[in-house]
């Protein structure tokens, strides 16, 4: 109703003022004030995966609560390399502004083109690794390839983590953010599969957009709905393909 809509409107503006004070404070906060605000559940199941057979472990996630917080992983990780993939901003000074502030917790920023060659460097060296990927943007036109459906519509996702998990055999987990109370968050760590070369194909996407859409309809302030999520439609993406 157009009522529930004004009030998630009113909500999620709320949220997102208060993200930004956070993304500020991020780039000060100390180790133990970030430990005690960001905290992992059942990171064991991540952690023990990553120091398996096959060392790569993804963490899906979503524009939802602070994402921006979830580069504190290092913390709880011990010896396990953290990274997470990210997409350059146009303006330098943001991006360099961006970057210090994500590495300052002992991870390290891959660049999107150079995801694949650096997981597989990472893969070969026997390096436990934890690899954030956030995955709910709308691809371009040219990297669509799959539609799911998600929050009511035919949606086009990336499929980039589905498919380099399975080019290494790495295991791929779902990050559930929640928000404890204001300034404190909590990410439930839920496997999506330890077998990813198993499951047929688009499975593991599919998967990740249903248990991002649970959170959002339980707490849909706690989403980014700022970004344009579906001007790119499936009817428009077939009129290409013909």
């Amino acid at each position: 109703s157009l009522k529930e809509i004004k009030h998630i409107e009113h909500a999620f503006y709320h949220q997102f003022c208060d993200q930004i004070v956070e993304m500020v404070k991020e780039l000060s906060i100390g180790h133990d004030e970030m430990m005690r605000r960001m905290k992992f559940v059942d990171g064991d199941l991540i952690f023990d995966a990553a120091h398996s057979e096959h060392p790569i472990a993804f963490l899906m996630l979503g524009h939802f609560g602070n994402w921006e917080w979830i580069v504190s992983l290092p913390y709880w990780a011990g010896d396990i390399h953290c990274c997470q993939v990210y997409h350059p901003l146009t303006d330098d000074v943001l991006d360099t502004l961006f970057l210090n502030m994500r590495n300052r917790f002992g991870g390290e920023c891959i660049k999107m083109r150079q995801t694949v060659r650096r997981l597989i460097q990472l893969n070969a060296a026997h390096q436990p690794t934890i690899c954030g990927m956030i995955a709910d943007q709308q691809p371009r036109w040219d990297a669509i390839h799959h539609f799911t459906p998600f929050l009511g519509h035919d949606t086009a996702v990336f499929i980039g983590t589905e498919e380099v998990a399975k080019k290494i055999n790495a295991t791929v987990f779902y990050g559930s953010v929640r928000r404890v109370r204001r300034g404190y968050y909590e990410c439930k760590v839920i496997p999506i599969t330890l077998h990813p070369n198993e499951l047929p194909d688009y499975q593991i996407t599919d998967r990740y957009m249903q248990l991002l859409e649970a959170d959002i309809r339980q707490h849909p302030e706690l989403w980014l709905w700022t970004h344009k999520r579906w001007t790119r439609t499936k009817e428009e993406w077939e009129e290409r393909q013909s």
